[in-house]
């Protein structure tokens, strides 16, 4: 069986697997990206964590 939310909310702290993950989850038209949120949770580091919006 498949599940298929009708909301992702993806939270990452690598950008370069996020962008591969969300370029999967809409290619078919499945999911459209609502928003992306930079979140700074560790100043001054070059870390950042990012949360995706995804709807139907």
């Amino acid at each position: 069986t498949k599940i298929r939310p009708k909301q992702i909310l993806y939270v990452s702290c690598n950008p370069s697997t996020l962008a591969r993950d969300l370029k999967y989850l809409t290619k078919d038209d499945d999911y459209k990206l609502k928003k992306v949120l930079p979140i700074d949770m560790f100043p001054q580091t070059s870390h950042v964590e990012c949360i995706a919006s995804l709807e139907r």
